[in-house]
């Protein structure tokens, strides 16, 4: 991927990873938008040279209205990523996480999905461009206490494979981003080895501007997840991040 020439639009790049990529594919040469919902976000970001856009992930019709304006502002766009996520602890003994498990299945699956949806006319209509999704670790080694998490990235890795196969021959490409835990958005104080954002996006970087760009975006930090159950650790990583579940209310101790 040439990140000297693209348009880009990061969804979900108010904070954390997609803020530090939107900065990074600036500093590359690219022309970069940022969506999200946080209106002191994104003015910061518009004061830096962003263009910036009011979306939320969850509403159809925010989705659309946000879609309709970035392709009229930029209507070479070219690089769709989709960083919205949520990341909820969970007690499955408790009736009460529904609401969590709700929420984020909406936001990360779901709204992943309306967002490709609102793109893809455009990007097959080019010929050439490219969506980026997000996925995590965790979609192939779950963290028990997040477990619709786990299972609304994992589902995002899955169709990202579908949409690939799908969009072959438009020229439209798919790259999976697979983050570990970064060192962004309270995830140090999970994961205390989490991976500092700025060696994160340096490698992520790297990795894109390989040809071919490999379909999944692998740092080094996240390897061992990715290929836990071909190296046959699976069980017994699963086991050790099942101490986690001390976190949640009520089962310390």
């Amino acid at each position: 991927m040439d990140l000297s020439n693209r348009t880009v639009l990061v969804v979900g790049g108010t904070s954390g990873i997609g803020r530090e990529l939107a900065r990074r594919f600036a500093a590359a040469g690219s022309t970069v938008a940022v969506g999200g919902r946080s209106p002191q976000a994104l003015a910061e970001l518009a004061e830096e040279g962003f263009g910036t856009f009011h979306i939320d992930v969850t509403d159809g019709s925010s989705v659309t209205s946000a879609r309709d304006a970035a392709l009229a502002q930029y209507p070479e766009l070219d690089t769709v990523v989709t960083m919205s996520g949520v990341m909820l602890l969970e007690d499955l003994r408790d009736p009460a996480h529904f609401e969590a498990a709700e929420t984020t299945i909406d936001t990360n699956l779901v709204g992943t999905i309306r967002v490709i949806d609102a793109f893809t006319s455009h990007l097959v209509r080019r010929g050439a461009g490219t969506f980026i999704t997000v996925t995590s670790g965790i979609a192939f080694l779950p963290f028990p206490p997040m477990p619709s998490y786990a299972a609304s990235k994992a589902a995002v890795h899955a169709y990202s494979e579908a949409l690939r196969a799908q969009l072959d021959g438009t020229g439209v490409g798919v790259v999976e981003l697979v983050p570990p835990a970064v060192a962004t958005a309270g995830q140090e104080k999970v994961a205390p080895h989490a991976l500092p954002l700025d060696d994160f996006a340096t490698e992520v970087m790297h990795l894109l501007s390989q040809d071919p760009t490999p379909h999944e975006i692998l740092v080094k930090g996240v390897r061992m997840h990715r290929w836990a159950e071909r190296d046959g650790t699976y069980d017994d990583l699963v086991a050790q991040r099942s101490q986690a579940l001390a976190m949640l209310p009520g089962r310390a101790g």
